[in-house]
Order: C-alpha cells, then structure tokens, then sequence
C-alpha cells in the first residue's frame, strides 16, 4: 500500500507554467497535478493559503565548513578590534578544554580601524593559547604568535604560490594569512562525535531555509571523510554533493565508484573543483583593470598559471567531470574561459556543464563566449547588499554597477544559479532572491538596475536552473509527474509580494522526497 500525501488550499508555483489546485505525492514523487487530483486514503495537506514551490537547491555552498563555523566563536558583528578580542576571550573562557581558539566571520571593511587586525591583538585576547581567526569570506585570517609558531611560519618562511603571509616592518610574521597561505594551515579538528554533531546542525540550518539539495564545494581529504562517515551511518538528511579540490583529489571517483556514479546514502561526487582566484572585497580578485585606492598599480592575482589551469580543465574532460572554477575578477574569468575551449580543442571531449563560480565581475564579451561554450555561471548576487558599496570604492562606479549581471547572462543566453556561499552568508535563498531582484547596497545606493532579475527568473535560479546545474533537472527543480516531492511551503507567495518584502517572507515548511524535515514552530 502506497505513502499518499495530497497539497492543496494555497498558491501552488511549480517552476512549469502552471499553476494546479492541487498535487498528489506517492512514496516521496508527485504523481498528479491539476485542479483535483485526490485520491481515496491519502493524508490531507491543507496550506491553508500558503504557498507551495519546488524547494530550493544550493547551487555553490561549503556544508562542512558551514558546520565547522558552528563550534567557532561568532565574529560577524564586530565592529572593532576590542569586538574581536572579547569574543576570543569569552569563548576562551566559556571552552577551557578547547586547544585552539578559533573564531569566524569578521570582515575587516566594517572594522572601525579599516584593517585586519594583528597577532598582538589575539595574544592579549587569548594569551598563549593558539588561535586562529578567519574572514568572512574564507580567503584570509589571522593567527596568533602560538599559532605561527606552531605552524612554522617565521621571518624566514617563504610566501606560498598564490598566497601571502602579512609582515611586520622587520619581516617578523604580522599574523596576517592570505589565500593558500590561509587555506592551506593545518588547524585541528574536533573529534569524529562533535563534528557529526555540527553537521546535523548545519543541516538544519540548510532545511530551515527550505533547501533539501545542498553543496560541499570544496573537499579535500578531510572533508571527504567526515562525508563519507555521515553517510555510512546514514546521517545525512538531505541530497549533498560534493566537489574535491582537483588539486588533490583528481583520483577520487576512482576509489570511491559507489559515490561517483550517484547517490549513496545520500551523497554524490559531482565533479571537481578549482580557485583561479580571491576576494572582491579582500582585494585579492584577479582583475584586468587596477583596484582603485592602491599606492600603485595592483590587480589582485591568480591562483595558477595558465597552463596549469588548461591541465586541470583537460583532466575532467577526459574523466567525463563537471569542474567548478572559483573565479571573481574578469582577469580569472578571462583565464577559465581560455582554458577551457583549449581543453576542448585538445581533448575532442564534450563538456559537462562546467560552471564559473561567482562570476562577480564576468563582462558581457565573456559572457557571450561562455555561452558559445555551454558554460554556466553561478552568481554571488548578495554582493549587490553585502559589500556593494566596498566595489564601489575598490573598482570605481563604472565595474561595480554592473556585479553579478545576471539579467545580461540571461540576454547572452548563459543559464546561471544563484547562490549565497554558506558560510559566508546564511543559506537563506530568499535573501539572494531579494537581492537579485532589487540590486540595492547596504547604504541604499541602487546597482545597476538593468541587471535585476523578476521574482520567476531568480526563483527559477534557485530551483530548476539549479537542478539543471547538478544534471538533476529531470528529478528535482520544478513540481510535475515523476519527480522527487522536495517541496518548500512558505507564508507568503513571491510573486505577488512587494518585491522589497521577499527577503521577509518565512519558510513554514521543508519537505524531502514527500516527508517534512523542518516544520516553523
């Protein structure tokens, strides 16, 4: 005997069209839709005027480091160095046992003293206890003197290749990490029990947002096992991909076939992953033109070289893997697109939806050569509010009007997700539907308004475009006969709300495959 659920009273948006009075799931897949589709013995869901859409997809996120940020002192409200410090020093207190200090999510542009701040700064906070702090965006942070010395940085350690270790006037280490000199710091992770622990918190947090579809895009060996181990145990709760570091991982699939081809308790490997290069509001993306405001002529830098790119970009084709490059300033994009129609050239092999993650400041000549190249984009277009007025003072009026243009992609014909690259920001894909929509900075300055999306076209990025992007389109995206019964249930219907309002619409409901997974109290 069947499992029958059957939705109706509300709004119904299926991403399709139309717009049914009703739909019936069995066993987890919709089975009809249309005006009056119940069948005899099945679980009444009245939406008692709620609004029932596809549920959302994440289309770039790091769950893992999402999970990681949940055991970390919170540094997203502080506003000075004395706001970073206390936080240090109570969760010291607040974790005696705890043997690094580390902390997430300052961002030295909303800092009153305008910098990062230095090792001194954490040794008054925490003493000799080792700490590490990270920014906002992931890219760079800040050690103390115990955690230098730990990981052996000195006067004498060299900078890494595509990195930069910050300096004191003598040369002594500032405590300052930048790019692969912070990424690759080997920080100690919590035991086996505590990090599933946050991971069945993060994971929540991902359904709270109506998400059942979540990324890890950024996995290297560590990461890959704590995935792994939730899904042996069958802990993982919703649908994760995820994308090993290709500069470490490109052998992955090949030892771990049962994940490779599709899900396996839940967890796939989509492909690979690359940096090519940094940060916008970091100033370590690689642009063509100069940031402004430098005492000379700076324009970040890349991760690799081009030949180094153009290997990677041959390796998944030649495996038959999608390959998601990180790439924010037009000098990277330039470089992920040259690489990649070489590798196709070379290779004679058929692309697989490569994507250009971020795609900050993409221009419309590279936007159309992607889409002569079958390549997406996956925009980071909570910028516009976030730190749209940081572009303005780095990159001038004339490039930060025009950040994550997603309605020019649209004209060039490139498809393209959204995304809100937890933990940098929530995964709250209202939000980033917002802010395709309306295109305003935290001061109020409007961003190029020929750029924003209607309500249908950012909800369709963060549904069925985003399915698309996973090779999922024929199961998830949308709401129609055969597909999953990944549903989100939300107050308000967007497509009839003031769009100003949308970032405040609430998520009543989240269910995966026909069964609720989070229910708003």
């Amino acid at each position: 005997m069947c499992d029958s659920t059957l939705f109706f009273g509300g709004n119904i948006i299926t991403m399709e069209g139309d717009c049914p009075e009703s739909v019936l799931v069995e066993d987890g897949v919709v089975r009809r839709t249309g005006r009056s589709c119940g069948q005899k013995g099945a679980r009444p869901f009245d939406l008692k005027g709620a609004t029932l859409l596809p549920a959302f997809i994440d289309s770039h996120s790091h769950i893992t480091a999402l999970a990681q940020t949940l055991g970390l002192a919170p540094l997203e409200k502080a506003r000075c160095f004395g706001d970073i410090a206390a936080a240090l020093r109570s969760f010291a207190q607040e974790n005696p046992s705890v043997s690094w200090i580390s902390g997430f999510g300052y961002d030295h542009n909303f800092l009153k003293e305008k910098a990062h701040p230095t090792r001194q700064v954490l040794d008054k906070a925490v003493g000799d206890r080792p700490c590490v702090i990270a920014h906002a965006s992931g890219h760079m942070g800040v050690a103390n003197t115990a955690a230098l010395r730990i990981l052996g940085i000195t006067q004498s350690t060299p900078d890494p290749d595509g990195g930069r270790i910050g300096r004191e006037p003598d040369g002594q280490p500032s405590g300052y990490l930048e790019e692969t000199a912070f990424t690759s710091a080997s920080i100690p992770r919590p035991g086996l029990e505590e990090q599933f622990r946050l991971m069945e918190k993060a994971q929540q947090v991902y359904l709270r947002y109506g998400i059942t579809t979540v990324q890890d895009g950024y996995t290297r060996k560590p990461e890959w096992q704590l995935l792994k181990a939730m899904a042996d145990s069958g802990r993982l709760t919703v649908d994760t991909v995820c994308y090993p570091d290709c500069s470490e991982l490109f052998d992955l699939p090949d030892y771990c076939a049962a994940y490779a081809g599709g899900y396996h308790n839940r967890l796939r490997i989509g492909g690979y992953k690359i940096f090519l290069d940094g940060s916008p509001q970091g100033r370590t993306a690689w642009m063509s033109q100069p940031y402004l405001g430098a005492e000379k002529e700076y324009y970040g830098y890349p991760i690799y070289d081009d030949d180094q790119v153009t290997a990677f970009m041959e390796q998944a084709l030649q495996t038959g893997r999608q390959l998601l490059a990180h790439c924010n300033g037009d000098a990277a994009a330039q470089q992920m697109i040259d690489a990649y129609a070489r590798a196709l050239q070379t290779t004679g092999k058929p692309g697989v939806r490569p994507v250009m993650i971020h795609a900050q400041l993409v221009r419309p000549d590279q936007l159309q050569r992607m889409a002569q190249l079958g390549m997406m984009a996956s925009f980071f277009v909570a910028h516009t509010y976030y730190w749209g007025d940081i572009h303005l003072q780095n990159f001038g009026p004339q490039r930060a009007m025009r950040i994550s243009p997603a309605k020019t992609a649209l004209r060039a014909g490139v498809r393209f997700t959204l995304h809100q690259d937890s933990p940098v920001l929530p995964p709250d894909m209202l939000n980033t539907v917002w802010c395709a929509v309306n295109r305003v900075t935290r001061q109020g300055a409007a961003l190029s308004q020929e750029e924003c999306l209607t309500p249908y076209e950012a909800l369709r990025a963060v549904t069925l475009d985003a399915a698309y992007q996973y090779g999922e389109e024929e199961r998830k995206g949308s709401i129609r006969p055969g597909k999953l019964a990944d549903f989100v249930v939300l107050d308000q219907n967007p497509l009839q709300t003031d769009p100003q309002a949308i970032k405040d619409i609430q998520v009543l409901c989240t269910i995966k495959e026909g069964r609720i997974l989070y229910e708003k109290a």
